[in-house]
């Protein structure tokens, strides 16, 4: 009888598959993004304006924070799926462990690293005194629980890799269920502040995580704790496979400190508030595009090791499909529901920035028509082993593009950086249509030699 990941990623059935995997892991991943845009209405309702704007100045970091594990996670786990499906367990084995002890490591230099320079860095990009506490107060609790909470995205991919759908799907239940009951007891019960918000996500988190390396600890699982031994071509290799991941979430952050700076000159707080809008209302299409791609990807690389790249083609399109679907339709519903993207996180229609706010959900909406490209086509590339094409399209979507942009809009000042998102959007699916036929040209050229 086949192992269970093989029966999954081999012989099931494509349009199976992807009942099977990517819907239970889109949906997971929206909920363990969930608690942010939960943690972002609480704060916006109960601590006000002032504290959203904090929180929204601090989350750049908390994002880069976790992207450094993400990187780990992502590029282990597209080496491990390959060598499962080459048969060589032991390696797969020596991917994990070693990924697992790079993550803790990296969460206490970078947490410590947040939790010293933040007062400094927020006043450097030019917030007020009033503004600042909120922010530090903030990023340094995420800061103390880094070495521990930084382990969700790669333990849930471990998760999938393995098979273990519906664990994955459960871990993420928990992570958002008990980020909810652990901030709303926070800040409605106890009546806490903005660093009482980080406490209750990050132990939300933390749970989590305990609860994602259950099945490792219990060896219920095709990979399994092993002695680590590292060396200069695992790390490469892991860096090398994780580093489009990890480039577009850290270049899209660095350019969301850009515009925060920008936002404070043209707008003081309200501004950075509406920008965090826009991230929150993003926070929705995003992880479904990536927690689809992100569940396929493990089969994609699968095959590919095992030299069944029709089977790749074929979940490709679904996974391609369902992209264009879901984003889409909430780009049509944003553009004429903007209203109800804004009030969840400020209360008052008329308010400055209920109308500035709606005004720039209204423009940046349009990005969704093309935004599922890029993600789709980078997941492929970095599934089959094709990190460069990945990762020139994430530092393009996030970084070169945008950065770009945000000296050519400039004139327009904060309508400019509403519209920076969907003329990303259009340049990057352009430039992910000119990788996928030069990589159609070339497979084509490999398979006749």
């Amino acid at each position: 009888m086949p192992r269970d990941t093989e029966r999954l990623f081999i012989s099931t059935r494509p349009g199976h598959l992807f009942f099977k995997a990517a819907v239970p892991g889109a949906l997971g991943m929206l909920l363990s993004s969930m608690y942010y845009m939960l943690e972002a209405i609480l704060v916006g309702r109960i601590l006000g304006t002032e504290a959203f704007a904090g929180l929204n100045l601090a989350m750049p970091f908390v994002i880069i924070n976790f992207a450094i594990s993400d990187l780990i996670g992502v590029g282990s786990s597209v080496q491990i799926a390959i060598k499962l499906g080459r048969g060589d367990r032991h390696s797969a084995n020596n991917f994990f462990t070693c990924s697992v002890v790079m993550i803790f490591i990296s969460g206490i230099i970078l947490g410590a690293l947040l939790f010293i320079f933040s007062p400094a860095v927020f006043r450097l990009m030019g917030a007020s005194e009033t503004l600042i506490p909120h922010a530090v107060s903030y990023l340094r609790v995420y800061a103390v629980f880094s070495p521990f909470t930084t382990f969700a995205f790669a333990v849930d991919n471990y998760l999938r890799i393995c098979g273990k759908i519906r664990y994955s799907f459960l871990m993420n239940v928990v992570l958002a269920g008990m980020a909810v009951i652990y901030e709303s007891f926070f800040l409605i019960i106890l009546r806490g502040d903005i660093a009482s918000a980080a406490l209750g996500t990050s132990l939300g988190i933390f749970t989590a995580v305990i609860f994602g390396f259950i099945p490792f600890l219990r060896k219920k699982t095709e990979l399994g704790f092993c002695r680590p031994h590292f060396d200069a071509h695992l790390i490469k290799t892991i860096v090398s496979c994780g580093l489009p991941t990890f480039l577009s979430n850290v270049s899209g952050r660095i350019v969301s400190i850009i515009m925060n700076v920008m936002l404070l000159a043209f707008g003081g707080s309200a501004a950075v508030s509406v920008y965090g809008i826009l991230m929150n209302a993003d926070g929705i299409v995003v992880p479904l595009l990536y927690g689809t791609c992100d569940s396929l990807q493990p089969s994609v690389g699968y095959n590919w090791g095992a030299g069944r790249k029709d089977r790749v083609a074929a979940i490709e399109k679904y996974c391609y499909g369902a992209g264009a679907v879901v984003s889409v339709l909430l780009g049509v519903f944003l553009f004429f529901f903007p209203e109800t993207a804004v009030n969840l996180f400020v209360e008052g229609g008329g308010s400055d920035i209920h109308v500035m706010g709606t005004a720039a959900v209204r423009i940046a909406s349009s990005a969704y028509i093309l935004r599922w490209i890029a993600i789709c086509t980078q997941s492929f590339m970095s599934a089959i082993e094709k990190p460069r094409y990945a990762a020139a399209i994430s530092v393009s979507s996030a970084f070169i593009f945008p950065l770009i942009l945000i000296a050519a809009l400039y004139p327009l000042k904060l309508t400019g950086i509403w519209m920076n998102l969907p003329i990303t959007a259009l340049l990057c699916a352009v430039l992910s249509a000119l990788i996928l036929l030069r990589h159609r040209r070339l497979f084509r050229e490999e398979s006749r030699s």
